[in-house]
């Protein structure tokens, strides 16, 4: 992965040289670039900012500077990351998504901030992030750019030396908040290390942790417990034998759009009977969505071996795909994956680019080095 920052102040980004992303430089993990945005300047003073037009208080960002920045650093790969007080709340999963990039381009905006026409011409040369820390508003986007940045490489394939480091923390066990940790002594200024802990019994520390996490995630985080629903307030509910025949129809029609896109008609869900929906209804944790009485969106899961979880069917009626119900239904069938799971695991059809697109921005990642059914490519994603 690339990473490029463009500010006015680019000594901001010397602890990129610190820790654990400069070693992972070091090793060839990770490429950054550090740009002083006034090298893009022609004027004596080395302008970047002018009076806003409308008026008021402050200064806004020139565009011209940010345009032949653009010119020399943006592809059709690139993202675009703006950090403002306006934009989307940054999240773990926003993490997850932004660490499936290939290159990484943060716009670090000052005063009150950069003119819009950069945002939308940027918007026509590559993908555009807006993104919030949150609720409260900093100088300019720089600490927000290296929060950002440590939050997503560390994501990333060999970054960690303990990859299990990333399963237990805080948001990524089904959202959770991290479980209490405790280290040596057992005993310390009259505080002890839960005896559980000290038990030696994995299944019993397992539980007591899950245990933990939820409470904690309940008293500081209610919001993170809320069940899943869609925006009208449409609930996602376990699928029961009665509806195996909406199913069987749903299923049709959304792979009858893939056989299309694939060229082929070799695809078991084309073929499967109302028996064969029925069997695997019984074999699979089965998700389902209803409107006025009619089912319009499906998902599958069921762990393969003991820590993956196998994701599958992900269906929406045509009429209604596109509007962000196959997200919805992948943020959930991640979520109620057994607290075991350390990892992600579907497949989809090679040509069918829209289902790869969605998998991607949701942090799944192409593994062509897995054997996938014939016509479809495997994508897998750390839990």
């Amino acid at each position: 992965m690339r990473l490029d920052y463009v500010s006015i102040f680019p000594d901001f980004f010397t602890p990129l040289e610190l820790s654990l992303p400069g070693k992972a430089a070091d090793k060839g993990l990770l490429a950054f670039g550090v740009h002083d945005l006034r090298q893009w300047t022609h004027d004596r003073h080395r302008t970047v900012d002018d009076t806003p037009y409308g008026g008021g208080a402050g200064m806004v960002m020139k565009p011209e500077p940010w345009g032949e920045a653009f010119d020399e650093l943006l592809t059709p790969a690139t993202t675009v990351v703006f950090t403002t007080p306006s934009g989307e709340p940054f999240d773990q999963r926003l993490a997850e998504e932004l660490a499936t990039r290939e290159h990484l381009v943060f716009a670090c905006g000052r005063y009150e901030g950069i003119d819009q026409r950069v945002i939308d011409h940027a918007r026509g040369v590559a993908e555009v992030r807006e993104v919030s820390l949150g609720d409260y508003v900093l100088n300019g986007g720089e600490v927000a750019a290296l929060a950002i940045t440590e939050a997503v490489v560390r994501l990333l394939p060999g970054f960690m030396g303990n990859a299990a480091s990333l399963v237990e923390e805080s948001h990524a066990e089904g959202g959770l908040l991290e479980y209490p940790v405790y280290t040596k002594p057992p005993a310390w200024r009259g505080h002890e290390v839960p005896a559980v802990l000290r038990s030696g019994d994995h299944g019993k520390v397992a539980a007591w942790r899950h245990e933990q996490a939820v409470r904690r995630t309940a008293e500081r985080r209610p919001d993170l417990l809320a069940p899943s629903v869609l925006d009208d307030g449409t609930p996602i509910v376990r699928a029961t034998p009665g509806d195996a025949g909406e199913l069987l129809t749903l299923q049709r029609a959304c792979w009858v759009q893939e056989a299309l896109a694939n060229d082929m008609l070799d695809i078991p869900a084309l073929h499967e009977s109302l028996d064969d929906v029925r069997a695997w209804l019984g074999e699979w944790d089965t998700w389902v969505v209803r409107r006025a009485g009619r089912l319009v969106g499906a998902v599958r899961g069921r762990l393969e071996g003991e820590h993956t979880w196998d994701i599958g069917r992900i269906m929406v009626a045509p009429d209604l795909q596109g509007s962000g119900l196959g997200r919805v239904l992948l943020e959930h069938i991640q979520a109620v994956a057994p607290a075991g799971v350390t990892s992600y695991v579907l497949f989809t059809g090679a040509a069918s680019a829209r289902n790869q697109q969605m998998y991607k921005r949701a942090g799944f990642r192409l593994r062509r080095d897995l054997a996938s059914p014939p016509g479809a490519v495997v994508l897998t994603k750390r839990r």
